[in-house]
């Protein structure tokens, strides 16, 4: 005689989208009272099992069904693509003036010192504006996007307008707004690392997608703009040098009401009750993510320090070659470029080190986070000894002085791939937020500094500018030795 098997809710668990919450209401029934229980197996699972149905060789053993590794997790893929394209977006904004820059400051009376200022001024303000927003993000992501978008579409036009007006502090102006939409900068590496969407093995290699979007902004965004400046556009409102705030505006405004019906935010947050019972006692768990900065040890704050001294160095580096190629072009008699000319040149450098980091893409994961840091300084540094040595010897050409570009390119955009996602993978997930600043205000600094650097890197000498940008490598790389054993963390 056969025995039959109903099936059961049980039977189901994980079969269907809903599985997981299926699994999990039943995991949670376990807690209740034993008659619960009891009446739940009589009423759901059937009868109690016979001699005759276990000698028939029937298995009712449920077996669990897979759960999600929770290293691994990952949010759903277009709010993913919406962030992905919004650092995309933000980087070509930021890039897509360095090739005209200089000659918009000089027709409205300024000098190349003055268009450094301008192309690094907006993370200044950036950073002025990134405490003011964290109060109001109520830990989730659309509000800074609206604000961001918002921002850069107004000061884009503004930067557009200062040709119709003729009014230089325009362009500063405009860009001091367009910085506030900067501080999406920071929500994009916290989104990156939030415990609540991204797995930490999922950490390196979506920090591995934004700096590839950083190399795609620093390519496109000066080519666009030297190929806008080029065509000219002959008249008052729209033309070579106010056409790029224009382009900028009117596709930040397509892609905001995109992104806007796309993104998935994550639950607003729910408190929960406060309770009185004496015999709670906080959980290992609990306190480590109550740690605070007095419990920090001497190795902890190194490895905050050297990772914050290295997204520095990264950005400081790359803002001030940014600055200064299409300066130290126009006036060097090895190429006396224009700005259309300039922006190529950076353009062709960024598009080299393209094939390198969609490789790190896919092989970042299986290496160390410090391995990786190591190496790409490392490339980075050798651009400059180059580069210096070239200068030396007054043997500056194309050839030679677009390697060095390509190395400092590759070098520093590599290294800054791990910089935050080695510092998050250090501390629990409650520090996301202190770690995601950490790591944007070094940013910020390396950008504002280096971008002024880059500008008066003629004036200065070459030779100095660029001893000045070996001497601060050299400082990271001392602190990078040093605290070699804590940068120790998980691949991923």
């Amino acid at each position: 005689m056969s025995a039959s098997v109903v099936p059961t809710v049980v039977d189901y668990v994980g079969r269907g989208p809903g599985g997981s919450q299926l699994k999990r209401a039943f995991n949670s029934s376990a807690s209740t009272p034993a008659v619960s229980s009891s009446r739940v197996s009589a009423s759901v699972l059937g009868p109690p099992l016979t001699e005759e149905s276990e000698g028939a060789g029937i298995d009712l053993t449920l077996a669990p069904a897979p759960e999600e590794d929770p290293e691994l997790r990952l949010p759903g893929r277009a709010s993913l693509v919406v962030m992905i394209a919004t650092n995309v977006l933000l980087q070509f904004a930021f890039f897509v003036i360095v090739s005209s820059a200089a000659e918009y400051a000089d027709f409205l009376g300024a000098t190349s010192v003055f268009a450094g200022l301008v192309i690094g001024i907006p993370m200044a303000f950036s950073g002025m504006a990134l405490v003011p927003l964290t109060r109001y993000d109520e830990g989730r992501y659309t509000r800074p996007l609206i604000v961001s978008f918002v921002s850069l579409i107004l000061g884009n036009v503004l930067y557009a307008l200062a040709y119709r007006t003729r009014f230089l502090y325009l362009i500063l102006i405009g860009r001091m707004v367009t910085g506030i939409s900067f501080t999406n900068f920071m929500y994009l590496k916290r989104y990156c690392s939030d415990p609540r969407l991204i797995g930490i093995r999922r950490r390196t290699t979506l920090a591995s997608w934004l700096v590839l979007g950083q190399a795609f902004g620093f390519s496109v965004g000066p080519f666009i703009g030297g190929a806008l400046y080029k065509i000219g556009f002959s008249n008052d409102v729209f033309n070579g040098f106010s056409s790029v705030g224009w382009v900028t505006a009117g596709f930040t405004l397509v892609f905001a009401l995109w992104s806007m019906w796309a993104f998935e935010d994550v639950p607003k947050p729910v408190r929960a009750p406060r309770t009185t019972s004496v015999e709670a006692s906080p959980s290992p768990a609990d306190s480590e993510e109550e740690l605070g900065f007095a419990q920090l040890t001497t190795q902890q704050w190194g490895v905050i320090a050297s990772m914050c001294w290295a997204s520095m160095t990264c950005f400081f580096i790359l803002g001030s070659w940014e600055a200064n190629i299409p300066v130290y072009t126009a006036s060097a008699s090895a190429f006396h470029y224009s700005p259309y000319a300039a922006g190529n040149f950076i353009a062709l450098g960024g598009l080299a080190t393209v094939p390198f980091l969609l490789a790190n893409v896919r092989y970042a994961p299986r290496f160390q986070d410090r391995i990786t840091l190591a190496v790409g300084t490392g490339i980075g540094f050798a651009g400059l000894l180059l580069m210096q040595l070239l200068l030396a010897t007054d043997r500056v050409v194309f050839g030679s002085f677009y390697l060095c570009w390509v190395l400092v390119a590759l070098g520093f955009n590599l290294g800054s791939t791990c910089t935050f996602s080695l510092l998050s993978k250090q501390f629990p997930g409650s520090w996301n937020r202190r770690t995601s600043m950490m790591i944007q205000y070094s940013n910020y600094a390396g950008r504002v500094t280096g971008a002024v650097l880059g500008g008066a890197g003629v004036q200065i000498g070459m030779r100095n500018y660029v001893a000045v940008q070996m001497v601060v490598v050299g400082i990271g790389a001392l602190m990078h030795w040093w605290f070699w054993k804590g940068l120790k963390a998980k691949t991923g």
